[in-house]
């Protein structure tokens, strides 16, 4: 295990998340395969085992920044139109359309329609809200999020389609689950090993969208 030679002027929860970063496989793999971020590994695992991009040719990344999973997108379905927005600033990405803006603004839905111009195959969130540390309104927060993202992918889905996104330990909550199962035919939870086990986030993929 790699430490750092000198933590001066560091905090200890700094030195402790750069020794991390050091010392993580995914961290290492994503700069030797060009991927701005380890979770460009979290979709690609979900991917390898729901099929996620088989086919797909138009997707929907909500929270872009980095945009590596947009990169992982553009590498298994070249042909895939993306369209995403962030409250951060994203690089380019080719071929796919960056909206820098809060998505829980309501002009928001419509401009990713707009750019969009169609169906979508899939609905990407990895979305997190700002935690606060109190784990109850910290969940609330990311359901927010979630539930929103599902009512824009009931708007824009083609039937058969696919919405997945990041919750928090615990999963989506029943009342959520049964939101889904009324507009998908599978639901399920999945932590992916590229998420941290340390890391409360597992993520909810739903498919088989049922139509409007």
């Amino acid at each position: 295990m790699r430490r750092l030679k000198t933590a001066k002027g560091r905090k200890v929860s700094s030195t402790r998340w750069l020794e991390r970063q050091l010392n993580d496989p995914y961290v290492r793999r994503a700069k030797a395969e060009n991927y701005r971020s380890r979770a460009a590994y979290k979709l690609l695992e979900l991917d390898e085992r729901f099929g996620l991009l088989d086919g797909v040719k138009s997707v929907v990344d909500l929270g872009i920044a980095p945009g590596s999973w947009a990169q992982v997108v553009r590498r298994k379905a070249p042909k895939a139109a993306i369209v995403g927005i962030d409250l951060l600033p994203t690089e380019p990405i080719e071929g796919a359309t960056i909206l820098q803006m809060d998505f829980m603004d309501d002009a928001a839905p419509q401009q990713l329609k707009d750019a969009l111009g169609g169906t979508a195959d899939l609905v990407l969130s990895d979305m997190a809200a700002n935690t606060v540390g109190h784990q109850q309104t910290d969940h609330l927060r990311t359901m927010a999020l979630v539930e929103a993202g599902l009512e824009f992918a009931r708007e824009v889905l083609r039937p058969g389609g696919a919405y997945v996104a990041k919750v928090l330990a615990g999963g989506a909550d029943n009342q959520l689950v049964a939101e889904l199962k009324r507009s998908f035919s599978s639901v399920k939870h999945a932590k992916p090993p590229a998420s941290r086990k340390d890391s409360s986030e597992w993520y909810v993929v739903a498919q088989g969208f049922k139509g409007p």
